[in-house]
């Protein structure tokens, strides 16, 4: 516990909080490879590590002396609370004396854990100062070596840490003394001794702007380890990296989904897409519709193009499901918002809809087709005294013309300005006000949501359909009332007990997969987190609330999408994103194992 005396800010204090909140944001641009919660910086001296000579106050920075200062015997030193982390690669902390005292024996340095505090730092084994009286270093002795010049009242003094060469160097008042000591062992402490009455101290561990430009030294140093990785010999094999470096671009391209991009890629490096166009098209816009909310949809259109995926695959099938109910309650899955555009003060009751089930060989569970006068309330939503010819399912071998006739969900803002079948498409419709990016999920060229005569026939069976059914009422997370107050499956009461007789549905489902599969934690965890949002009043304001944010999503996203490759014996993550992963967790491998030099060898740092 911090020992409290003049000038002490106390935990909760908005100065307090200030400070800490600025302190923690320079030690993160100063050391933005150190993980604090495997290693956490020194921010202030230790109460516990230290002499009983030693007196700590303001918020344990400043040290004075409280001994008889008669000899060396009363000398006194603290520790700071952590050891320096190798993360750092460059470390530095200030300290300025505020009183010298009556003689000035006072020692800055660094020391390892167990080294005795009743000693100046430098005297003893692992132990390492630089001594105000004299100016001498200590290195693990008590005998000094000259090294710069003697320090007083007012003084400001650093000490810098490299751990890349495993060196440290001292400044006075924002000048380099030169190099002090080499060869240095891991896991050393910044650590402060006194010997005489009235030698005060302050520490700057972070907490304000250092006299010295550290800065700009770790830059010095940056440039170096940037420059040793560039000048890394290749050699002959540089055409071959050249051919595995564009083979992993374009399969990253693939994997998201970007066709057009891995298209014109493909071409201008003269590499093979291994996947066939049709099917990166299908993956795409499953993974718009669960992208947009319509998690309904998004299982139809896979158990339509992967008809045996998610009954392999129950761990997967029951996640989407839990997220559709997530949707349900936002207002945003198809489920629900057909009551809506029916009329959102519908009061009418739900259709019948059949139980979910792990079986999908037959048609989907949510997979209706009717006639002109059989409005359905399934994902594919027809609108009422909208007439569907006879037989039609969302995705027939034929499209039909009047299946839509306007733009789809804002929530969905994706185009393909540069699709391989651009030239035979037409305009887009007028209704689309969509940005043109080749890092956004590309889409093909549509008339009236209907994909043209060029489209290929995929898996062998039907043809190329715009899975996003074009909708008049736009919804985003939730649908307001007139007050624009975010509703429960956009206030309407039919959407509502749909949504109800749905989560029955979701409980059986996992109550079969318990018997089948026997109890998973994570689906009950899942299953309670989702009903939760049915006891607030305000789902989106609540302790649970946060999956009701369209971040949510994503993960759900990218694990249907690796599901699908992998189903199609492709990689279901792309080699590129491997290979990240492998040099990021080399770089804190390297960390674990003290090497400095990881601390300027971030994989961000080549990807910008």
């Amino acid at each position: 516990m911090a020992e409290l005396g003049a000038g002490s800010l106390l935990l909760g204090d908005p100065a307090f909080n200030y400070q800490e909140h600025e302190l923690t944001e320079r030690l993160k641009r100063l050391y933005p490879a150190v993980n604090e919660e495997e290693t956490p910086l020194p921010r202030s001296w230790s109460p516990k590590d230290k002499y009983s000579y030693i007196g700590l106050s303001q918020n344990n920075l400043r040290v004075h002396y409280k001994g008889h200062g008669k000899n060396h015997k009363d000398a006194a030193s603290v520790r700071a609370t952590h050891p320096i982390p190798a993360a750092c690669g460059i470390y530095y902390f200030e300290v300025k004396i505020v009183s010298k005292g009556r003689d000035g024996y006072m020692g800055i340095g660094l020391s390892a854990q167990g080294v005795n505090m009743n000693r100046l730092p430098g005297w003893d084994k692992h132990s390492y100062g630089y001594h105000g009286d004299d100016g001498h270093s200590f290195c693990s002795s008590g005998t000094g070596q000259p090294y710069g010049p003697t320090f007083t009242t007012g003084d400001v003094i650093g000490c810098c840490v490299n751990l890349i060469n495993n060196t440290c160097f001292y400044t006075k008042n924002g000048i380099s003394l030169g190099v002090a000591f080499t060869d240095l062992p891991p896991n050393l402490y910044p650590t402060v001794g006194l010997q005489t009455p009235g030698e005060i101290v302050d520490a700057n561990f972070g907490q304000q702007p250092f006299v010295f430009d550290i800065e700009d030294y770790m830059s010095e140093w940056r440039a170096k380890i940037h420059g040793m990785i560039a000048r890394f010999p290749i050699g002959e094999r540089l055409g071959e990296w050249q051919a595995v470096l564009q083979n992993m671009v374009s399969s990253y391209l693939v994997h998201h989904g970007y066709c057009a991009t891995a298209t014109a890629f493909a071409r201008a490096t003269e590499t093979l897409i291994q996947e066939d166009q049709s099917s990166i098209k299908n993956r795409q816009r499953i993974q718009k519709l669960v992208l947009a909310g319509r998690v309904g949809e998004a299982i139809e259109a896979t158990q339509q193009l992967y008809p045996t995926l998610l009954e392999h695959n129950p761990n997967l099938l029951f996640m989407l499901k839990c997220r559709q109910f997530v949707e349900m309650v936002n207002g945003t899955d198809s489920e629900v918002r057909c009551f809506s555009l029916r009329s959102p003060k519908s009061q009418d009751s739900y259709p019948g809809s059949p139980s979910l089930s792990l079986r999908h060989g037959a048609p989907s569970t949510h997979l209706h087709a009717g006639g002109a006068d059989s409005p359905t309330c399934s994902n594919g939503v027809t609108p009422p005294n909208k007439p569907k010819s006879h037989g039609a399912t969302k995705y027939p071998g034929v499209s039909s013309a009047s299946s839509s006739t306007s733009s789809s969900p804002s929530s969905v803002n994706y185009s393909e300005s540069n699709s391989s079948d651009s030239t035979k498409s037409q305009p887009h419709s007028t209704n689309s006000n969509q940005e043109t990016s080749e890092m956004e999920i590309e889409a093909e060229h549509y008339t009236n949501g209907v994909a043209d005569g060029s489209t290929r026939i995929m898996n062998g069976t039907y043809k190329h359909q715009e899975i996003l059914q074009p909708d008049d009422n736009s919804l985003g997370n939730g649908v307001t009332d007139e007050g624009g107050s975010r509703q429960l499956c956009g206030g309407n009461q039919a959407a509502t007990e749909r949504m109800i007789q749905f989560g029955r549905e979701l409980q059986a489902l996992n109550e079969q997969l318990c018997r089948q599969y026997g109890k998973n934690a994570m689906h009950k965890k899942m299953l309670q987190d989702a009903f939760s949002l049915l006891a607030y009043s305000d789902p989106w304001n609540c302790p649970v609330g946060q999956q009701l944010d369209p971040m949510q999503r994503e993960a759900l996203c990218s694990a249907l999408n690796s599901a699908i490759l992998e189903s199609q014996n492709l990689p279901k993550q792309p080699p590129l994103m491997l290979a990240l992963g492998q040099a990021t967790e080399c770089v804190q491998l390297m960390a674990r194992v003290r090497s400095g030099s990881c601390s300027f060898a971030r994989v961000d740092n080549f990807l910008h």
